[in-house]
């Protein structure tokens, strides 16, 4: 049961005239059926997952049109959709998360802009950079250079956004280039609205097909010979028509400023930043209208060197407002300068930092020392930062993310904590996925993390050299993106002794909780009475592949089971056997588990029907005060209050509301033999007759027990 983008799909349907409320995400989707699209294709992660994760649920309207959507693999069987716009004129787009998914891509791509493509192709990256990112900062600029992409960048508007959709598929038609559209976190999720267009059935589709194949051309192939011929087109032909393009049809834009005698230049994406930085230091009005004329790049590569020039001469100096590093368009503007002569002073890097998110306050400090500004309200920010630090007896402390609540991956990070006080400390290779949320407190556990799928593969120069077994753990995500091949048909060919565990909750559950091909059936959800029931045991399909390939010593184990997991991990490390040995932990998503049990829950309740719930509490007279408890579990909802006993000052553990009846706390107490002071409680609703009587019969004993 994924998230419902029911909303968001009627959205899709809009026709020419109407007004498109909503996200940037949504909105490049919409911009993809206006403008012909004829395939889609891609791998969720945030900050794009709902592009894909929309196209997916919309596949009865998109059959209509004659759209196919596929879900894919990973990045590389993404890239590889884009093959069928080298022969056909089939407009393609596909999309992951950058940049760790043009990484897994970069192969099919490079293959790709080698010979070229006939029909539009457009890769929309979501790029993960900044404040609010999850994966290692680096940048997409760097594949568009190394393969000769064209990169798009567009202003964080959605009428621009919008239209750099339908301009980046004649951009790549008509340089027979693939075009990268680079979407920061801040352009994903802008709000704003655009008129919308009709949607345009492709001319080749499911529904109109081809009768014949293209005819066999070499050139259309990469693999020498032609290879050679390949490069010289790219510098020859199709940079030229990029560029040409780019100024028929204005892609950039040239933004008009009082002050002739200084000069921005900045990426599509930072615009808005660089506006509200203007407007704070008094250089820009309420409209966004600038004193200092500014360059705007929707399209970032290929640059237009005489558009360049032409903005630079006659001007003292001109800023590079450039996210990330190294600074490969101000590099770019600094050579075409020298190369003609021209004397304009080049700033960037020099008074910006070199890496970190662009925020409004790191560009309006480079910004002020760049065009002499009053800085007044950046130095009233740090005296307030002053004060509030003086404010604080001391730092405040971090807070790292966690686990959700009842997340069926945290008992297995306890059982494993456990396991190492009996067998000593391993060498734990982390990976991808909310199972990383395990190398903060109060597990730490992870040594490194080398990719998604990668864990098995990234000991394999550790097990050697190490007394003890090591440890790899990855997702159900994982292990399907990457880990199969990279990790386990790599350890079992070279006879690896080795742990692997495997986290089985049903989902990829870190990129939106989207289905795979081990998620239970939908069949097994509805044969089910209990709906809160658990079915990740009912696809086997990760543990056939593992028997199918050759695993030998291989174990299911079920997450909350704290006890049986611990054991489980300590047979791992000791058994005798010599080989890749494999835990597979089961354990539904809990996320997924409450979508679906929660409308199920209010549904019996509206109908009057009897409904238990497990809650889990602490009992403050018994508890000692420890909290070994709190560093063995960390769940949120366990957490300390005043000790009601007078005489004690230790606060006690309690839990609190929240709690979803997961029953970690009660087995960590059972199987690390800690205080006795949890217990179990079941909150009935809707009770039948005879439980309201044995209720007030219990109470009326209770009461007359108690002392007056």
């Amino acid at each position: 049961m994924e998230v419902s983008f029911a909303r968001e799909i009627e959205s899709l349907r809009l026709h020419a005239g109407q007004a498109f409320h909503g996200e940037g995400i949504l909105a490049i989707t919409k911009a993809l059926l206006q403008s012909g699209v004829a395939y889609v294709g891609g791998y969720q992660g945030a900050p794009v997952s709902h592009l894909l994760d929309v196209m997916v649920q919309a596949r009865p309207y998109l059959d209509e049109l004659g759209v196919h959507v596929e879900a894919c693999a990973n990045e590389a069987s993404a890239a590889a959709m884009l093959g069928a716009s080298i022969h056909y004129p089939l407009r393609g787009a596909v999309t992951w998360k950058s940049i760790v998914g043009t990484n897994v891509a970069s192969d099919a791509l490079s293959n790709l802009s080698s010979p070229g493509v006939k029909g539009g192709a457009l890769i929309v990256v979501g790029e993960d950079y900044g404040e609010g990112a999850s994966v290692i900062q680096e940048r997409t600029h760097a594949y568009a250079l190394k393969s000769t992409m064209c990169l798009i960048d567009p202003r964080p508007d959605l009428e621009v956004m919008v239209r750099m959709v339908e301009e980046g598929f004649r951009l790549s038609e008509a340089s027979n280039m693939p075009c990268i559209l680079e979407l920061r976190i801040r352009a994903c999720h802008v709000r704003g609205s655009f008129v919308a267009k009709d949607n345009v059935a492709p001319a080749i589709s499911k529904r109109a097909l081809m009768e014949n194949p293209a005819a066999f051309d070499y050139m259309r192939l990469a693999h020498p010979p032609v290879t050679f011929r390949h490069e010289k087109l790219k510098g020859d032909e199709r940079i030229p028509a990029a560029r040409k393009y780019i100024v028929d049809n204005a892609l950039n834009e040239l933004m008009p400023g009082r002050r002739a005698d200084v000069g921005i230049i900045v990426q599509g994406g930072l615009y808005n930043a660089l506006v509200r930085s203007l407007q704070q230091l008094g250089l820009a009005d309420a409209f966004g209208a600038s004193e200092i004329p500014l360059l705007v790049l929707n399209v970032t590569y290929p640059l237009v060197p005489e558009q360049v020039a032409d903005f630079c001469i006659g001007k003292d100096k001109v800023l590079v407002v450039e996210e990330g590093q190294p600074e490969y368009i101000e590099q770019e503007i600094a050579t075409l300068l020298r190369r003609r002569d021209i004397q304009t002073r080049l700033h960037g890097k020099d008074v910006l930092p070199a890496g970190g998110e662009y925020t409004v306050e790191t560009i309006s400090r480079g910004l002020a020392q760049f065009a002499g500004a009053d800085g007044g309200w950046l130095a009233a920010l740090d005296a307030r930062r002053k004060e509030a630090a003086a404010l604080l007896p001391q730092p405040l402390p971090n807070r790292p993310p966690g686990f959700c609540i009842g997340c069926p991956e945290r008992p297995v990070f306890s059982a494993l904590k456990l396991a190492q006080q009996a067998i000593g400390p391993v060498h734990i290779a982390a990976d991808i996925g909310c199972h990383a949320f395990g190398t903060f407190e109060p597990f730490s556990m992870g040594h490194s993390i080398l990719g998604y799928g990668m864990s098995l593969a990234s000991r394999a120069g550790v097990s050697p050299v190490m007394q003890r077994r090591t440890l790899a753990v990855m997702g159900d995500g994982g292990f399907w993106h990457n880990g199969l091949l990279t990790g386990v048909q790599s350890a079992l060919f070279n006879g690896d002794d080795a742990v692997l565990l495997i986290f089985k909750n049903g989902y990829s559950s870190a990129t939106g909780t989207q289905e795979l091909i081990s998620t239970p059936h939908e069949h097994a959800r509805a044969a089910s009475a209990d709906k809160g029931e658990s079915l990740v045991h009912t696809n086997r399909t990760i543990e056939a592949t593992l028997q199918g390939l050759g695993v030998q010593w291989l174990r299911t184990v079920h997450t909350y089971d704290v006890a049986h997991v611990k054991k489980t991990l300590e047979d791992a490390f000791t058994s005798d056997f010599n080989g890749l040995k494999v835990i597979v932990a089961e354990g539904e998503c809990q996320l997924e588990r409450q979508r679906r049990i929660k409308p199920w829950i209010a549904s019996l309740l509206k109908k009057g029907e009897r409904v238990v719930r497990v809650k889990y509490g602490v009992d403050e007279d018994v508890c000692n005060g420890d909290h070994a408890c709190i560093r063995l579990s960390g769940c949120p909802t366990l957490t300390l209050k005043d000790n009601p006993d007078p005489l004690k000052v230790d606060p006690v553990a309690t839990v609190i509301d929240g709690c979803v009846g997961c029953g970690l706390c009660g087995e960590n107490a059972h199987a690390a033999t800690l205080c006795p002071s949890f217990y179990r409680a079941e909150v009935v609703q809707n009770p039948r007759w005879h439980e309201r009587l044995f209720q007030s019969i219990r109470g009326a004993v209770v009461r007359a027990l108690q002392p007056a």
